[in-house]
């Protein structure tokens, strides 16, 4: 397989902005509680951040930038799998 097909079928760098977009979009279509918009404020802030130090990544000075890069887009990414676990659901149209 050559670099440029690898490169489109793991293209990271659009499906972490595309999971950005679609935390967005959840959060718009919770129900307005208070731990809702709380924990939303988060995910939001999480998942933006998992997508832009991915890019952060991508532009690494050296393979230590970008091994500490990928770090922090990790735990932001684990980060973001946490409020999605806490946002309440029930009577949302998801």
């Amino acid at each position: 397989m050559n670099q440029n097909t690898n490169s489109k079928q793991y293209d990271l760098e659009e499906r972490t902005a595309k999971f950005a977009e679609c935390c967005r979009d959840f959060v718009k279509k919770l129900i307005r509680t208070i731990s809702n918009i709380e924990y939303g404020k988060q995910l939001i802030r999480s998942s933006g951040s998992q997508a832009a130090n991915y890019i952060e990544a991508n532009e690494a000075l050296s393979k230590k930038d970008f091994i500490y890069r990928i770090r922090i887009c990790r735990k932001e990414t684990k980060e973001s799998c946490l409020w999605l676990r806490l946002c309440d659901i029930d009577n949302t149209k998801i």
